[in-house]
């Protein structure tokens, strides 16, 4: 475990509805911090890492009170800036019976989206770092964001900190505005060590439909490591969903000479979905950091994932003793 992991992006407001109820039409909606990059972080220092959050939030309140609950979780804030601005908010609507969760996001003009990249001291921030975790969201997006990306990646090449990217569901909004919106995706990810992409993410990123059809699992895999040299690792979930409240879990990891499964989970009664990328993500990181074989990342990771749908808000409070026992579909939470 040596060596910080240090995870940067957007720290975003969450504010969910009740069951049965539209975040416009609810009395009421449940209040919590969350961001895909921000819970790895604190699924990593749960499982006893050092994690250092990297971000800009709004020095008001709201940032304050995002700032206070990385750090109660053990998460090292010292790379998150508080400027002028407002919080990146996004708003949850449960799925229930067959309708799955909506999510509408409200992250224009925040502090983080607007933060020059003069925001980030890099060699700084990456100083004595063995990871880089990014979401593939952030070259794509806001200005900021997306020149910030490319200078954190040189960095972390420059001190041979490795590089996670988490591309999952982040190139496909780029298809549908031309046919090479996806290109500074595609630049960001030749940086990667470690992919989190599933075939159709790899499909739009790499502008190859054909791979998104189950059927063409390993040409995917193949197009992305032959595309990018870097990369060591490909890992991605699927879900077969019967309905809002149940469906099957599996995970499969790549590395260039073998390809490994995690097994599957029969899931239902699922008491919040969202986070289980980045819980699935936090258990990889957490299987390589420790020296686990490829089967054993897979299965932890998959069991990180699996049991995140038990738990409510963002971010998941990680167990090292956890293990997936595909062969019974069962778990062991350990202790």
């Amino acid at each position: 475990m040596r060596g910080r992991i240090v995870c940067f992006g957007e720290v975003l407001l969450r504010l969910a509805a009740p069951p049965g109820r539209l975040p416009l039409n609810a009395s009421a909606a449940a209040t919590a911090p969350g961001g895909a990059d921000a819970n790895v972080a604190v699924s990593l220092a749960l499982l006893g890492h050092r994690t250092a959050m990297v971000s800009v939030l709004p020095d008001n309140a709201l940032g304050r009170i995002a700032v206070d609950t990385l750090d109660a979780h053990g998460v090292d804030t010292s790379g998150i800036r508080l400027l002028p601005g407002r919080m990146g908010l996004y708003f949850l609507a449960p799925g229930a019976v067959g309708g799955a969760s909506e999510i509408v996001y409200d992250r224009a003009g925040s502090a983080y989206a607007l933060a020059g990249p003069g925001a980030y001291d890099w060699p700084a921030l990456l100083d004595g770092a063995a990871w880089l975790h990014v979401s593939g969201i952030a070259p794509g997006g806001a200005n900021g964001p997306a020149h910030a990306v490319p200078a954190a990646l040189r960095t972390a090449r420059a001190a041979g900190v490795r590089v996670a990217i988490d591309a999952s569901d982040c190139a496909s909004p780029w298809q549908a505005q031309g046919p090479d919106a996806a290109a500074p995706l595609r630049h960001a990810l030749g940086h990667a060590d470690v992919l989190f992409a599933a075939p159709h993410d790899l499909a739009a990123a790499l502008g190859r439909p054909e791979l998104a059809d189950p059927a063409h699992d390993t040409d995917a895999a193949r197009a992305a490591f032959a595309a990018f040299p870097r990369l060591t690792l490909l890992a991605w979930t699927r879900c077969a969903q019967a309905d809002a409240d149940a469906h099957e879990l599996s995970a499969t990891l790549h590395t260039r000479t073998k390809t490994v499964t995690g097994g599957s989970y029969r899931l239902s009664g699922s008491v919040d979905r969202i986070g289980t990328g980045a819980a699935f993500a936090a258990g990889v990181l957490h299987g390589l950091q420790c020296g686990m074989a490829p089967d054993d990342v897979a299965g932890f990771a998959l069991a990180a994932a699996a049991l995140k749908h038990a738990i409510a808000d963002d971010a998941m409070p990680a167990r090292a003793g956890w293990r997936a026992p595909a062969h019974t579909g069962g778990f062991d939470a350990g202790h």
